[in-house]
């Protein structure tokens, strides 16, 4: 689809102008800002140490915990960006991970905030394929003992979609991984009864993968019709 008039294609994985917009039609005040589109993302390099704050201490409490040889191969990229630091890990490490997160004296990430996903398909950056999968999970970690907030990515392809589940370590990811499944068909492997949250037990698909159809059935009230979103408009 080509873009809009009077926006400018992403370069690079980023995208001037708030929401895409450039020139006068960005009357927000954000003109100047430079947004990183969602598949630039996460093909953007690893941040190089030290990543500053309590982040140093974090990942070096973690290598011990695991080890260097664990560590390097469940880790294959740290970012640190807005403040937040997030560790790109396999998902045949994850538990290991995580089990160490948990309970090692220095870390003592005891909460899982959040469990998530996200569908990188057509985002706007490189195109996804076997180097670059396009289902992630994204799990936000608390330590209340030391009031730090981590986050742990895992990406999947689309035609092998599973990830242990972190359940067994972290209770309160039931729910979550529950509402992944069903949003994105990510399978938690592991998982006590991963069975749909939101959508009835027989709905067919995962409505927030990017190439789900958008669907919807016409509405019609004081003798108006609405039609289906994708029947009313284009969307880019």
């Amino acid at each position: 689809m080509e873009p809009a008039q009077g926006v400018d294609a992403p370069s690079g994985g980023f995208r001037k102008g708030s929401f895409g917009v450039s020139g006068s039609g960005d009357t927000s005040g954000f003109g100047g800002l430079v947004r990183v589109e969602p598949g630039g993302a996460v093909a953007l390099h690893s941040t190089e140490r030290p990543y500053g704050g309590y982040f140093d201490e974090v990942t070096d409490a973690l290598i011990e915990a695991v080890g260097e040889k664990v560590y390097a191969a469940a880790v294959v990229r740290v970012l640190v960006d807005r403040g937040e630091i997030t560790y790109f890990v396999t998902r045949e490490h994850l538990l290991t991970l995580v089990q160490a997160l948990r309970d090692d004296e220095a870390l003592r990430f005891e909460l899982c905030s959040s469990v998530s996903g996200v569908d990188y398909l057509d985002s706007g950056g490189p195109v996804t394929g076997p180097d670059r999968p396009r289902l992630h999970v994204v799990y936000h970690l608390t330590s209340m003992t030391y009031r730090r907030r981590i986050r742990l990515e895992v990406a999947v392809t689309a035609e092998d979609p599973h990830v242990p589940s972190v359940t067994a370590v972290y209770p309160t990811a039931d729910w979550h991984e529950r509402e992944t499944w069903d949003m994105f068909g990510i399978v938690f492997d592991g998982h006590p009864a991963l069975t749909r949250i939101l959508m009835p037990d027989d709905w067919d698909g995962h409505p927030q993968r990017k190439d789900y159809p958008l669907g919807g059935v016409p509405v019609e009230y004081h003798d108006a019709t609405i039609p289906p979103p994708d029947t009313r408009r284009a969307y880019r």
